[in-house]
């Protein structure tokens, strides 16, 4: 369960990157802006997952 967590924390954040760089690319600030959004869902995402493994060794 756990790794399937992190992949999804990964796929989040390169889906995040990939709509900021295409918004700024277009000049679409909400597209921009919904690409950081997703790349700080992933990051939390991470980091929760992280913190479950510290504490489960």
């Amino acid at each position: 369960m756990a790794e399937e967590q992190k992949a999804k924390a990964k796929a989040e954040q390169i889906k995040g990157k990939a709509k900021e760089a295409a918004g700024r690319a277009v000049g679409n600030e909400r597209l921009e802006a919904e690409g950081r959004v997703e790349q700080s869902k992933g990051d939390a995402r991470q980091a929760k997952e992280k913190t479950k493994d510290v504490f489960r060794h």
